[in-house]
């Protein structure tokens, strides 16, 4: 089975490393071919291109301009011959993205399965993510093999449009906790407890996320002199995901999420958004 990889940002780059590790004959593309050097699999020059030599092809972009371009620009993936191919789209989107692509790709004569994960570039690299499946049996049937090398749990929600609804559910509470710890640090100032103890404390107790013991370095780091660390989920792609949650909650469904996103927004603007989503808390926590 050949594997191909559309897309080679931070996680694209990650599961085509574990991939090949894996002994998977790989082919990739991106738009800036730069992106595959170093990487020990074949350059495809087009998404058409790389469809052509390719069983299972996974698709991991940016947003709904990115998928739009893959799929329907010039030598884009529907351009191509995809009988007995599967198509799996992995970027974060709206459900109704995914419930539109997968008549055009039967048009074509392919199948697709819609997989956003969760987990960042570390669990990506090390084939710990979770899978959130959507999409029929067959699909779910002909990716699997390719999708466990990648995921530590690979769940079949049911069609398509599921999976991309999951994955924006499993990142609502992740975004609404950046947040709620910022203001938990205001609190712990205010009672004249030293930053470092306090995250310390809030990363052992028993409202901390998983993610919190991993990223209250960096976040305490930030607070104390503004060190930039590494940067594994932008804030400008957590906004992008948190307005996907707004819109399919219809708004009064979502206050929580609507209120992380517009602190959210006012960090972006105050220089955040290039930075981890993770130092929303530092942003909160140093605003009143």
């Amino acid at each position: 089975m050949t594997v191909g990889i559309l897309g080679l940002g931070k996680m694209g780059r990650a599961m085509a490393e574990k991939l090949v590790e894996d002994g998977v004959d790989l082919i990739v593309w991106n738009r800036s071919p730069g992106k595959a050097e170093g990487l020990d699999a074949k350059v495809a020059a087009s998404p058409a291109a790389l469809a052509a030599e390719c069983d299972v092809i996974l698709s991991i972009l940016t947003d709904d301009a990115a998928i739009a371009q893959v799929y329907d620009g010039p030598d884009g993936l529907l351009s191509a011959d995809l009988a007995g191919k599967t198509i799996v789209e992995m970027t974060t989107t709206a459900p109704e993205t995914s419930r539109a692509l997968e008549p055009k790709v039967a048009a074509a004569g392919g199948q697709l399965l819609e997989c956003p994960v969760g987990g960042t570039v570390g669990p990506a690299r090390e084939g710990q993510l979770l899978g959130l499946a959507g999409g029929s049996e067959a699909a779910f049937a002909a990716a699997k093999p390719v999708l466990e090398k990648i995921t530590r749990r690979l769940e079949h929600l049911g069609p398509m449009g599921s999976g991309a609804a999951m994955k924006l559910a499993i990142n609502l509470p992740l975004m609404i906790y950046w947040g709620a710890l910022g203001e938990a640090l205001r609190l712990a100032g205010k009672g004249g407890i030293d930053t470092e103890q306090a995250l310390s404390i809030l990363a052992d107790s028993s409202g901390a996320i998983g993610a919190a013991k991993r990223r209250v370095g960096p976040i305490g780091a930030f607070l104390a002199d503004g060190t930039d660390g590494a940067t594994a989920f932008q804030m400008e792609t957590a906004i992008k995901d948190m307005g996907l949650m707004q819109a399919l909650g219809g708004g009064s469904d979502v206050p929580l999420i609507s209120a992380a996103l517009e602190q959210a927004k006012r960090a972006e603007a105050d220089g955040f958004g290039t930075r981890d989503a993770s130092l929303l808390a530092a942003w909160v926590a140093s605003h009143e």
